[in-house]
């Protein structure tokens, strides 16, 4: 019951007032007639629905906050212009450069490496996690990427996962230049969805579909036998599921947390004076995040590599992935809200409906009877 209030009260906090939005004389009406503040009184329901129209606090999760332009006089903008030129006539070409020469190097040793070691499965896993581990650095330096890595280094152990908050793709390029994880994904179409069933295979990558509902038991399999491997690349999870903008926070999936093993929280906190790194996939392509990254003048983050985590006496895994979510909100400074990040993708169930079509109607009846 207090996890519920608790979750209410963050709600409520984030819910914006409506009556800051109308005018005054919308809400003084004269005596006798139906006023706003009625109107809302009569059900949560109509109030909630109000604040989802005014501003809701499930859409900003996934919107782009764009930052405060600085080019607005006529001695700024000249300066303005000079970055954009050197941006994308200078940097730009370094940087594709850059990976070009990233990638020739990476090819040109993993293809070797992949088809003539087979017979000597451990030198080759540990040179192709090197290698993948290399093409990422290139990737970041394709950013000029600047991360600051704080906490120890992961290492390779059994019975652990480690569990991160999701802003872009990139998330993924940050941390496996570190550290070869092997992390469970989306699968993606295009050149991305050929990396993944090549090149990442090689480290163990887990991928699914979300409009396939076998492949969570198929996943959730494999996940099991993952952890159990000793010989394994550590396993990297988001588990809310899809990308956030990198203010918030939404819920957490509890599969990560009911393996049965340590849970190791990484917290990532991006610093938004060049560049957004939030991806909205719905809106922009995969290829499209890239060029705005490598056009920009750098990617600055913080990684928190934070203390691991197990599950308490008497704690659900739902608890579980509460208070870890609680751990790399404060680490990172996020706010937290009480969404299904997957809301983003699907209408919600027809039970979920009926309960507030049922609640709303126990409030009308409840008020015309006051009457």
């Amino acid at each position: 019951m207090s996890k519920m209030k608790a979750s209410s009260s963050e709600l409520d906090l984030d819910r914006p007032n409506i009556e800051d939005y109308l005018p005054s004389g919308s809400i003084q009406e004269p005596h006798g007639k139906l006023r706003l503040r009625d109107l809302l009184d009569i059900s949560p329901t109509l109030t909630e629905a109000a604040g989802a129209i005014v501003d809701d606090s499930f859409t900003r999760c996934f919107k782009s906050i764009p930052s405060e332009p600085w080019n607005w006089n006529i001695y700024l903008f000249p300066l303005w212009c000079v970055g954009v030129l050197v941006r994308y006539l200078v940097l730009f070409p370094l940087r594709v450069i850059v990976l070009t020469v990233g990638w020739i190097i990476f090819l040109s040793c993993y293809i070797p490496v992949h088809l003539l070691l087979k017979g000597h499965d451990k030198l080759r896993k540990k040179l192709e996690r090197c290698l993948v581990e290399l093409i990422c650095s290139f990737f970041v330096a394709s950013w000029t990427g600047v991360v600051k890595y704080h906490g120890p280094r992961p290492s390779i152990r059994p019975k652990q996962v480690f569990v991160a908050n999701h802003t872009s793709m990139i998330d993924f390029i940050i941390l496996e230049q570190m550290t070869a994880f092997a992390v469970i994904m989306q699968k993606h179409p295009g050149w991305v969805g050929l990396l993944q069933s090549t090149i990442l295979e090689s480290v163990g990558c887990i991928w699914f579909n979300r409009s396939e509902a076998k492949d969570r038991e198929i996943v959730a399999r494999k996940l099991r036998e993952h952890v159990e491997g000793p010989d394994n690349n550590p396993l990297l999870i988001f588990p809310e599921g899809t990308c956030v903008n990198n203010h918030y926070t939404v819920m957490f999936k509890k599969g990560a947390f009911e393996l049965g093993c340590t849970v190791c929280p990484i917290a990532i906190k991006y610093n938004k004076i060049f560049v957004d790194a939030f991806w909205n996939s719905r809106k922009q392509s995969f290829t499209m995040h890239l060029l705005q990254l490598m056009t920009s003048w750098a990617v600055v983050c913080d990684v928190w590599y934070l203390e691991p985590q197990n599950l308490k006496p008497g704690e659900t895994p739902i608890e579980f992935a509460e208070r870890v979510r609680d751990i790399i909100s404060v680490r990172a400074g996020l706010k937290k809200v009480p969404w299904d990040g997957y809301l983003k993708y699907s209408r919600p169930s027809p039970k979920h409906r009926e309960r507030k079509q049922q609640s709303f109607a126990e409030s009308v009846l409840r008020r015309l009877e006051e009457r």
